[in-house]
Order: structure tokens, then C-alpha cells, then sequence
């Protein structure tokens, strides 16, 4: 490799590390409609009636997958960072947290609004009797302050290490989803014991940093 060619990779990689202002928003931009297609799929196919048999409960899936996805890409984004030194990871997780709580939303609404029907009652005793229910309503609900405060503006009123404990809420999230998934699914458990895997792997990580950190 000649010297010219040397620099011109040690640059590229530079520039990998370190986006401008224009190509940062160009990449959120790209990130922002990639992350409409689930719901844009789930439109068309609602329009043209193609949500299969069983709507609600296609719908239902749909939002729980993607809900769980965008949580564990939102997790990834700290350890690639870590690994890769691209510091703009950073600065997208923020939107990607977001996607996760907006397709939770997604998800929760169809369970109360086409499922339930806005019967509280029987939301109650479902939330007591299913299990699946009774690990992913507490998981929703410790989502609502996460998307509340991921704001400059609160991240300054709460302080920064407050508002790091209050998002350290992300992992019993992410779990509680996972067992969710897992129980909900009575025969075929490959997307559940996938997303286990991956975030087991994540916290794995997670926990090899802290412990050198600790330790060094």
C-alpha cells in the first residue's frame, strides 16, 4: 500500500468517525423514513385488505416487533460506538428511542382501542391473569417518562446524572419485552429467542465495559 493510499483510508475513516452537521442531518433523515416503512407496509395492507385472517392480531405483532427492534438497535448504538468510534451514533439514539416508544404506542393502542374496545375492566383482568400482559404493561409504562424526558431542555432541568439513572430504565424495559414476546408466543419461539440472544449479548457487553471501567 503506498503512502498516498494509506492516507486516503486513514482519512476515510476519519471522516467516519466525525460527520458534519450536513451529512449527520442527511443520516437522520434517512433514519426517520426507514423507520416509517413498518408502519406505511401496515397501512397499505390495512387499505387494501391484506392484514391476513386475523387483523388485529397481525397489527398487534407488527408494533410489538418493531417496538422490541427499535429498543435493542437503540441499545446496540453505545457498544458500535465503543467498538467503532463513531461518535454520531450518539447523536441518532436519541430518534431511535423514540421510534421505540412510537411503535409501543402503536402497539398498546391496538390491544385498547381495536382489541378491548376501552373496556377497562376486562384490561384489569387480563393485566392480573396473563402473564404476558402483566410483564408487558409495566414495561409500556416505564417507557412514557424515557420518551418524556429525551429533551435538552429536561435533560437540564433533571440534571445529567439523574436523568442517566432515570434511562438505565431501558434494560428492564428491553427485558420485560423480551419475556413478553416470549410468553405471548404459545408454539413458534424463533423471534423471541432471537431477540433474547441479541440482547443478552448487548448486556453482556454492557457489563464487560462497566467492569473495566470499575477495575481499571
Amino acid at each position: 500500500m503506498t503512502q498516498h493510499s494509506a492516507e486516503g483510508t486513514r482519512t476515510k475513516v476519519k471522516n467516519l468517525k466525525t460527520l458534519n452537521n450536513t451529512v449527520l442531518s442527511w443520516l437522520k433523515i434517512s433514519i426517520f423514513l426507514l423507520a416509517l416503512i413498518p408502519l406505511t407496509k401496515l397501512a397499505i395492507n390495512a387499505c387494501t385488505d391484506n392484514l391476513g385472517a386475523n387483523p388485529i392480531e397481525k397489527i398487534t405483532h407488527v408494533t410489538g416487533y418493531w417496538t422490541l427492534s427499535f429498543l435493542l438497535i437503540t441499545l446496540t448504538v453505545t457498544p458500535l460506538r465503543r467498538l467503532t468510534g463513531w461518535s454520531w451514533l450518539v447523536r441518532c439514539r436519541r430518534m431511535l428511542g423514540l421510534f421505540a416508544f412510537f411503535y409501543a404506542c402503536l402497539h398498546f393502542s391496538t390491544y385498547l382501542v381495536l382489541d378491548q374496545f376501552f373496556d377497562w375492566a376486562s384490561i384489569v383482568k387480563d393485566i392480573v391473569k396473563r402473564p404476558y400482559i402483566t410483564v408487558g404493561f409495566p414495561a409500556f409504562v416505564l417507557l412514557i417518562p424515557l420518551a418524556i424526558t429525551s429533551n435538552n431542555r429536561l435533560i437540564k432541568l433533571i440534571g445529567g446524572k439523574r436523568w442517566l439513572t432515570l434511562h438505565r430504565l431501558i434494560y428492564p424495559i428491553a427485558i420485560g419485552g423480551v419475556i413478553h414476546f416470549w410468553w405471548l408466543v404459545k408454539k413458534d419461539i424463533t423471534e423471541p429467542l432471537t431477540f433474547a440472544l441479541l440482547l443478552a449479548v448487548l448486556l453482556a457487553i454492557r457489563l464487560i465495559y462497566w467492569g473495566r471501567t470499575k477495575w481499571a
